[in-house]
Parts: structure tokens; C-alpha cells; sequence
């Protein structure tokens, strides 16, 4: 199966656990790491999973290598019927008001799309002790089980 893994981040933490990602998903998958700023949102497809990984920036907004897909969703409004995606987000509870929205916003402009959210928005808080591989080395293994049960439907 093919899957988009896709990053929006400021400092890298993203990017790298994309990485971790793709090693936890194993050779059964066929993955494509990129950053959501080399991204169009329009040629993606529905016969690919998608996985976006995401760290919340400023106020409660997207990092800026998510800003040009942010852009593309909001402005050129592809038709994402049929793209199926699992979004997991990088936070920190010290800011508690803004707290992971930039998963959250992504997910809704990608639903708005007509994009289908698989499973729950995965979550890792960086005031925490636990590293975000942690939380989403299990958290994937739940997509994948989700994924696996939706094709079979």
C-alpha cells in the first residue's frame, strides 16, 4: 500500500518522526516522506493512505512549511473525496488555549475537502516525559489496523 507520510514543522521534531514512522510501518508499505510545503493537496490520491504529522506553531497555527498546503486547501479547494488520512499532532500543554491546533486545524481543512480522518488525532504533549515516538510508534500500529479493516469493508 502506498502512503504519503507528510510534516509540517519548524524545527525538524516532525520531520523525524516521520522517519520513525515509516521504519515502524516496515517494508509492507510503500512510503514517501515529504515536507507539506513540496505538497499539493490536489494531486492526492485516493488509492494512497495519508499520514500527516504536525507541530502547532505561534498562536495556535501551522508551521510555516505547512503554510503553502494550508494555502492550496483553503484557496484552489481540491476535491479530496475518497483521500483517506490520519493526522497526528505535536503540542505542548504549557500552552494550554492553542494546545495542538495545528493538527486540528489540518484536519478540518482536510475534511472540508472531502478528505475521510482515519481513526483519532493522535496527540503528543512536549511538556510531557514521554518522547513523542512514544506516543505515535502505538498510535500508528492503530491506524494500520484501522487502515487494514477499512480495505477489507
Amino acid at each position: 500500500m502506498k502512503v504519503g507520510i507528510y510534516y509540517g514543522s519548524e524545527t525538524g521534531n516532525s520531520e523525524m518522526l516521520c522517519e520513525d514512522i515509516e521504519t515502524e510501518l516496515g517494508a509492507g508499505f510503500e512510503c514517501d516522506i515529504q515536507s507539506l510545503a513540496d505538497v499539493d493537496p490536489a494531486t492526492m490520491e485516493a488509492d494512497a493512505f495519508y499520514i500527516l504529522v504536525t507541530s502547532t506553531y505561534g498562536n495556535g497555527d501551522l508551521p510555516s512549511t505547512a503554510l503553502p498546503f494550508e494555502e492550496a486547501l483553503t484557496t484552489a479547494k481540491p476535491d479530496l473525496q475518497g483521500v483517506r488520512f490520519a493526522i497526528f499532532g505535536l503540542g505542548d500543554m504549557v500552552f494550554a488555549e492553542t494546545y495542538n491546533h495545528g493538527s486540528m486545524k489540518l484536519a478540518q481543512m482536510m475534511t472540508a475537502q472531502g478528505a475521510v480522518q482515519v481513526g483519532e488525532r493522535g496527540l503528543h504533549d512536549a511538556s510531557s516525559f514521554e518522547m513523542p515516538e512514544d506516543i505515535a510508534l502505538p498510535w500508528v500500529q492503530g491506524i494500520v489496523g484501522l487502515m487494514t479493516a477499512d480495505k477489507a469493508a
